[in-house]
C-alpha cells in the first residue's frame, strides 16, 4: 500500500462527503486506502458514513477524543509507506495525491510534505507554510508587526510571509489539515502527542520530525480547499481553551528549556492574558447574540 488518508471527523457530516467523494475522483496510479474515524458525531455522519463501509475503514467512537487521539487510532492500523493526515473539512484535487506521493518518492530525505492550502476565497491558508512559535516569532505576530512588514523574514518568521506561496521550499511546520508523513519518520519520532485534544499537534509533530533529522518541504505544486474551523463552530469555549492550552504545552514541551526565566514569565503571562481576552469576547459574543434573539 502507497497512500493511507486517515480523517477525523466530528459533525461534519455534509463536508465529510463532499471530501469522500473528492479523494475518490483521484487519479493516480498509486495504491491508497482510506481510514475514517469518527469522534461521536451527532448530525447523522455515521449513517452516511456506513454507505461507504466498502471502500474504507470506518472507526466509531463512543466519545470525542480529540484530533491527536483519533488520528494515532488510524495511523495503528494503516498499511501505506506513507500516512496523510487529511481534514474532513478540505476538498483535494484529482491529481493531489498522485503529485504528493511522487515528490516523496523521489526525495527521500523528506520526512513530511504538505500542498498549496487555499481557503474557499481563494486566498492562502497561512498556515500551510510557517515557522516555529519561538518568543520571537510570537512577539512579531501578537503584536502586529508581522503585517507592518509581512516580506520581512525575521519578523514575519511565523507565517513566512517572505516565501513565495507557489514556490517549493523546506518549511519548519506544516498544517494538519494535509499533512503527508513518511512511515520511517513516524516509526523514528512516534506518533501524534496526544496531550493535544486539537491544535499545536501539527506544530509538534514537525518540530520532532525536523529534530530528528527529516525535511519538513512545503510543496505547492498541487493544492486543497479548506473549510476551516468547521468541526468547531458550536464549541467556542471548548476550541478557545484548547487552542490556549496548546501553546501552553507548546512551549513547555519544546522551547521553554532553550530561554531565560524571564523570557518564559513574559510569554506564561502573555499565553494567560490571551486565554482571558478571549474567553471575555466569546462571554461577550454569547450575550450579543442571546439579545438579539429576543
Amino acid at each position: 500500500m502507497d497512500l493511507s488518508i486517515i480523517i477525523v471527523n466530528y459533525n461534519t457530516c455534509e463536508l465529510t462527503q463532499n471530501c469522500l467523494d473528492s479523494i475518490y475522483k483521484s487519479v493516480t496510479n498509486y495504491s491508497y486506502e482510506v481510514i475514517l474515524i469518527d469522534n461521536a458525531s451527532k448530525d447523522g455522519s455515521v449513517e452516511m458514513l456506513r454507505d461507504y463501509s466498502n471502500t474504507m475503514k470506518l472507526i466509531e467512537n463512543r466519545g470525542n477524543l480529540g484530533f491527536s487521539k483519533a488520528n494515532n487510532q488510524g495511523i495503528k492500523i494503516a498499511q501505506g509507506r506513507h500516512i496523510l493526515l487529511l481534514n474532513s473539512d478540505t476538498i483535494v484535487q484529482p491529481d493531489t495525491f498522485d503529485i504528493m506521493v511522487r515528490f516523496m518518492d523521489d526525495n527521500p530525505k523528506v520526512g513530511t510534505s504538505g500542498c498549496k492550502v487555499i481557503l474557499p476565497d481563494g486566498k492562502l491558508d497561512k498556515a500551510c507554510k510557517r515557522g516555529f512559535p519561538t518568543p520571537s516569532a510570537t512577539f512579531y505576530y501578537v503584536s502586529g508587526l508581522a503585517k507592518v512588514f509581512p516580506k520581512n523574514p525575521r519578523i514575519n518568521a511565523y507565517h513566512r510571509g517572505d516565501l513565495d506561496e507557489d514556490q517549493p521550499t523546506p518549511i519548519d511546520c506544516l498544517i494538519g489539515a494535509f499533512m503527508l508523513v513518511r512511515r520511517e519518520a513516524i516509526d523514528q519520532v512516534g506518533m501524534l502527542d496526544e496531550s493535544f485534544f486539537m491544535y499545536g499537534e501539527d506544530v509538534d509533530w514537525c518540530y520532532r520530525i525536523k529534530e530528528a533529522g527529516w525535511v519538513n518541504y512545503y510543496y505547492p505544486l498541487t493544492h486543497i480547499v479548506h473549510y476551516k474551523r468547521a468541526s468547531s463552530r458550536n464549541k467556542p469555549y471548548k476550541i478557545t481553551y484548547e487552542f490556549h492550552r496548546a501553546i501552553y504545552v507548546l512551549y513547555n514541551k519544546h522551547f521553554r528549556k532553550q530561554y531565560a526565566w524571564w523570557i518564559n514569565s513574559l510569554m506564561y503571562i502573555g499565553m494567560t492574558g490571551k486565554l482571558a481576552v478571549a474567553l471575555t469576547m466569546n462571554t461577550l459574543s454569547k450575550g450579543l447574540n442571546l439579545f438579539k434573539s429576543r
